[in-house]
C-alpha cells in the first residue's frame, strides 16, 4: 500500500510539474513577444507609425490569437534567435532565413517569403557571364557581411576568385557607390536589391548567385511543446490561401521601377481640369493656418494628384492622404470629403511647423516640416543630427537632404534614435513639391470657388489678421 501510494504521489507530482503548452501561457498571459530588429526587412519607425514586413505579419498573428503584441528590437539575427532560446521571445522574426543550425530548443516556422543572393552592377553595363569573368574585374563586399560566406563558398568551384573586404562601409554604401558607377561589382541579397533600388535606380542584377533560401519566424519549442508552431502553421496557411501575404510581399518587394517622377504635361492638364474643384478650400486652409496656398496645393498633388478617392498602400487616404490616426489627431474623421482633408493636411502641416526649430531661416524651415509630413519629424531630426556629426549644417536643408538617405543604411540608422527609415523619398518628395510649386507660381492660378465651400477667404481674412507666409524662395 505504502509502494502504491508512493507511486501514485510521484505521479501526480510529476503531473503538476509539467508546465501547461506555450500557447496556453501566451493566451492566458494576452501577450506574444516577439524580438525583431530594426531594419527595412523586419521593423522600423515610418511617417505614421511602425512599419516593416515582420511587423505587420506579427501584428496579424497576435491579433488573430487575440493578444497583445510585445514587439523589440534586437541588434543582430543572432541576438534574435538568442532571444527565443532563453525563452524571452515566443518567436523571433527578424528576417532569418533557413539554412543555419538552430539551437535545439527553437524550430522554424513555415517559410513566408523566398530570397538569393545577387551579383549586382550598374545598369547599362556588360554582364559577366560566370563568376569566373567577373572575378577579372572588381568585386568589393563590406567586411563582416554575409555575402562573405558566399563568395568563400564560390572558392570552391573558383578556387582563384579575388574580391576586396571594405571594413569602412556596409552594403547599402557599396550598392549606392556601384550605381554611381564608382565600384564596378557587389554582393546584395533579393531583399537589399528590392528595398536599396528606388533610390539607386541604375543598380542591375548581372548573375543570380546562391539558390533560393526562405525567410521564416524562429519559435521557441523546448520541452518538445509545438502548441504555438502549431498554431503558426495555421496562421500562415490561412494568410497564403487569402493572398495577404501576397499583398505585404508585393508592397514592401513588389515592382519598385514605378517612381513618382514630376510628370509635367499630366500635371498640367490637373491645373486645368482638376485643381479648380478644390481651388477656394486650398486658399481658405491656408489662410487659416498661415500657409502658402500654393504650397499646400503642391503637397496635396504630390499626395494624390488632387484625387479625393486615392488610397496608399499604408492605408493613407484622401487628396492630403492623412492616416486614420492623423485624421484623428486633427479632428477630420472623413478622410475621402476633400475639404476635410485638405484643412486636416493644413493643420498638420502647421502643426509640424510649429516643432521645426524657429531659429533656422526661410525657406529650410519650410522644407524641414514638409519633409517631416512625408517621412515623420523624428527622422528628420535624426538626419540634422547626422548632419551635425558630419560636419554639415543641420539648419541647412540642402545639407540634410544629403544626410536622410543614410537613414536607411544600418551603419548610420543604428545610431539614431529613430531607426530606419526610407530617407530617400523624403529628398524626392520636397524636390517633387518645389518643381509643382515653381510652375504654380509662375501661372498665378485663380478659379472659381467648388460648389459647398462653407467659409470665405474674406471672413477667414477677418479672423486671421497676420498674412499668410510669403512663398518660401530656393
Amino acid at each position: 500500500m505504502k509502494a502504491l501510494l508512493a507511486l501514485v504521489a510521484t505521479l501526480v507530482l510529476g503531473t503538476c510539474s509539467q508546465p501547461p503548452p506555450l500557447l496556453t501561457r501566451v493566451l492566458e498571459a494576452g501577450e506574444l513577444r516577439v524580438a525583431t530588429r530594426n531594419s527595412p526587412d523586419a521593423y522600423y519607425l515610418g511617417s505614421h507609425g511602425p512599419e516593416g514586413l515582420a511587423y505587420e505579419l506579427a501584428s496579424r498573428f497576435a491579433e488573430n490569437l487575440g493578444v497583445s503584441l510585445r514587439l523589440y528590437t534586437v541588434r543582430t539575427r543572432e541576438a534574435a534567435l538568442n532571444e527565443v532560446r532563453a525563452g524571452r521571445a515566443h518567436v523571433a522574426a527578424a528576417g532569418i532565413t533557413t539554412g543555419i543550425q538552430l539551437p535545439e530548443s527553437v524550430s522554424f516556422g513555415p517559410g513566408y517569403s523566398l530570397v538569393r543572393e545577387h551579383l549586382v552592377q550598374r545598369r547599362g553595363a556588360t554582364r559577366p557571364a560566370s563568376m569566373k569573368a567577373a572575378g577579372r574585374g572588381r568585386i568589393e563586399v563590406a567586411a563582416g557581411s554575409a555575402h562573405l560566406r558566399t563568395l568563400e563558398d564560390l572558392r570552391l568551384t573558383e578556387p582563384d576568385l579575388p574580391w576586396i573586404e571594405r571594413a569602412d562601409t556596409d552594403t547599402e554604401q557599396i550598392l549606392n557607390e556601384v550605381s554611381r558607377g564608382t565600384v564596378q561589382y557587389t554582393l546584395a541579397s533579393s531583399t537589399e536589391f528590392a528595398l536599396n533600388r528606388p533610390m539607386h535606380p541604375n543598380l542591375a542584377i548581372a548573375l543570380n548567385l546562391s539558390p533560393e533560401r526562405a525567410v521564416a519566424w524562429v519559435v521557441n519549442t523546448a520541452s518538445h511543446d509545438p502548441s504555438i508552431l502549431d498554431r503558426i502553421n495555421a496562421f500562415f496557411m490561412l494568410s497564403r490561401a487569402d493572398g495577404s501575404i501576397g499583398v505585404l510581399l508585393d508592397r514592401y518587394y513588389g515592382n519598385r521601377d514605378s517612381f513618382d517622377y514630376l510628370q509635367s504635361r499630366n500635371f498640367m492638364e490637373h491645373v486645368e481640369s482638376r485643381l479648380p474643384l478644390y481651388l477656394l478650400w486650398f486658399k481658405n486652409a491656408a489662410l487659416q493656418y498661415r500657409i502658402d496656398w500654393r504650397l499646400l496645393a503642391a503637397m496635396g498633388y504630390q499626395e494624390s494628384k488632387w484625387d479625393p478617392s486615392a488610397v496608399s498602400f499604408s492605408g493613407a487616404r484622401g487628396l492630403m492622404q492623412l492616416t486614420a490616426g492623423t485624421a484623428e489627431m486633427m479632428r477630420y474623421r472623413d478622410r475621402h470629403d476633400p475639404q476635410a482633408s485638405i484643412i486636416g493636411g493644413a493643420k498638420y502641416l502647421a502643426r509640424v511647423m510649429e516643432m521645426v526649430p524657429t531659429r533656422i531661416p526661410e525657406p529650410d524651415r519650410t522644407w524641414f516640416a514638409v519633409a517631416s509630413y512625408n517621412v515623420g519629424y523624428g527622422h528628420v531630426e535624426d538626419a540634422r543630427k547626422l548632419a551635425q556629426q558630419l560636419g554639415r549644417d543641420p539648419d541647412r536643408w540642402e545639407d540634410v537632404r544629403e544626410t536622410l538617405p543614410l537613414l536607411s543604411q544600418e551603419k548610420w540608422y543604428t545610431r539614431t534614435r529613430h531607426g530606419y527609415a526610407r530617407g530617400w523619398e523624403p529628398v524626392r518628395y520636397v524636390e517633387n513639391v518645389q518643381a509643382y510649386l515653381d510652375v504654380l507660381e509662375v501661372m498665378g492660378t485663380g478659379s472659381p470657388a467648388p460648389t459647398g465651400a462653407e467659409v470665405t477667404a474674406s471672413e477667414l481674412r477677418s479672423r486671421t489678421p497676420d498674412p499668410p507666409r510669403a512663398p518660401p524662395k530656393r
